[in-house]
């Protein structure tokens, strides 16, 4: 996959050469998206389901923003559940509610995070149409966000927000295996919101700009917070840590640091790792930083070296205004009652 992402984010070398299987994959998945949306897209649920997703491999920040926008809609004093896949875990063929006493090796770890954040009930199924039954059978939700699943055509949405990374944007702009794009860019016109996470990406089409605000260092054993802008004192003045993330974008996470005067020497993992001991051993006893979506897993470890940067979510008032408005404006519309 390394390799791979080193073509798909720099101009010329080889990767030409794959073109025509991206072009291939992007067929197989446009006829896949028209046969399953004529089969499923007109069978609504009795709530409107939001998808937040994103038409590239790897992590763009549609997570953090999802949490962002339950969390603003709960204060709103909506009712929203969500679901997700659990990707990364090993939740099983029908859907299970998440609860704090789930391990993220079972349910996933984002949804265990979600979960955590938002305190909404969060279903994880690999069939979404089944957790989106099960949350509205079993939980009092006037609403249904799903995370991830932009490309699940099988389950039926009144809403998609496509999110994009704003530093690395659509790569080659080709499909797998040619490029890193899951629907070509075309797809992007179709959505009904895209958000640009960071950078100074262009998005072909209008889109609301996105940051992670960096809010605190956690302290993952005793749970001490402190300011993202002030180190916490056991750190040294130089601030230099090890810093251990197994993202999408690992190296998102080592220049947040480093904005925040950290000094960090970054030991990147694959996307939802699941951490052990033994990632986050190192020669010495300098603080070891994580992200919240890794610190899901390392809670029954207790190492004190470990802390954790908080990050949430944060556009421009007017254009929260403007999003919440549109997702609020669909409940209460007609939906079945299947």
């Amino acid at each position: 996959m390394t390799v791979l992402a080193g073509l798909w984010y720099r101009r010329g070398g080889w990767g030409w050469l794959l073109a025509p299987l991206g072009l291939l994959f992007a067929a197989v998945a446009g006829r896949r998206r028209r046969v399953l949306q004529c089969r499923y897209q007109g069978r609504p649920f009795a709530a409107p389901v939001v998808v937040v997703g994103n038409i590239s491999v790897g992590g763009t920040g549609k997570t953090p923003l999802l949490m962002a926008l339950a969390q603003r809609l709960s204060a709103r004093g909506r009712r929203p559940g969500i679901v997700s896949r659990g990707y990364g875990g090993k939740p099983g063929p029908t859907p299970v509610l998440v609860t704090p006493a789930h391990l993220p090796a079972v349910v996933g770890d984002e949804p265990r995070l979600i979960a955590q954040t938002t305190g909404c009930p969060v279903v994880v199924c690999a069939d979404r149409r089944a957790a989106v039954d099960w949350l509205l059978a079993n939980c009092d939700c006037d609403l249904v966000l799903s995370d991830d699943g932009l490309q699940h055509y099988r389950l039926h949405r009144d809403f998609e927000i496509a999110v994009l990374d704003g530093e690395r944007g659509l790569g080659n702009g080709r499909c797998l295996p040619a490029g890193p794009l899951r629907e070509p860019p075309g797809r992007l016109a179709e959505v009904d919101a895209v958000v640009v996470n960071g950078g100074d990406y262009r998005a072909p089409v209008a889109a609301l700009r996105m940051a992670l605000r960096p809010v605190a260092f956690r302290h993952l054993a005793s749970g001490r917070h402190y300011p993202a802008g002030l180190l916490p004192p056991e750190w040294g003045k130089d601030g230099r840590v090890h810093a251990v993330a197994g993202i999408g974008n690992p190296e998102r996470f080592r220049a947040t640091l480093e904005t925040l005067g950290v000094n960090a020497d970054l030991r990147p993992l694959p996307d939802h790792h699941a951490l052990s001991a033994a990632d986050l051993r190192f020669p010495d006893a300098l603080p070891v930083v994580i992200t919240a979506k890794d610190a899901v897993k390392c809670e029954r470890l207790a190492d004190p070296r470990l802390w954790v940067l908080e990050v949430v979510a944060e556009l421009t008032a007017e254009d929260w205004e403007k999003l919440l408005d549109q997702i609020d404006g669909l409940i209460g519309q007609t939906h079945s009652t299947r």
